[in-house]
């Protein structure tokens, strides 16, 4: 057997329609378009209506951005804070608490409300009314580090 003797399987190349080669090719005059309107004269642009404002440009568009890479944090007031038992508070005691839903990986401290005990409170980050009210009470605010942990942390 030589390279130009070597053909397809039978069945898996079909042969291309040729269009517009004359009334006896079975294609000819219209070419397969039917007859008259615009699919038979040329192509439409994908979303044109017909000269009528199209759906896109007729609906209001959103306003703002909102950065692909942010940071969300689970937010958890003074207040909420005061209310559980223990001297250290870490996010692990916030989400047993039921304070942050386990969506949010990360714990922010907000400044609403008072804090009574001297609390060592651990969490990701800390406004800076929550840091002062905590430290006020004789307690301290521990930064944990936000990097990211697991395989992809490495790189």
């Amino acid at each position: 057997m030589k390279p130009h003797e070597l053909k397809p399987p039978p069945g898996s190349r079909k042969t291309a329609k040729r269009v517009g080669r004359g009334e006896g090719s079975g294609h000819g005059k219209t070419a397969g378009r039917g007859s008259k309107g615009t699919k038979a004269r040329g192509s439409v642009p994908a979303g044109f209506e017909g000269g009528q404002m199209p759906l896109l440009r007729r609906v209001p568009k959103l306003k703002g951005f909102r950065p692909p890479n942010r940071i969300v944090y689970g937010a958890v007031n003074l207040d909420d804070l005061d209310a559980l038992s223990g001297s250290v508070l870490g996010p692990d005691e916030i989400r047993a608490a039921g304070l942050v839903h386990k969506r949010n990986p990360l714990v922010k401290i907000l400044g609403r409300g008072e804090i009574t005990g001297a609390k060592t409170v651990r969490a990701h980050a800390f406004s800076s009314s929550a840091r002062t009210k905590i430290e006020s009470a004789g307690g301290s605010a521990e930064v944990i580090s936000t990097a990211p942990a697991g395989p992809k942390a490495a790189r």
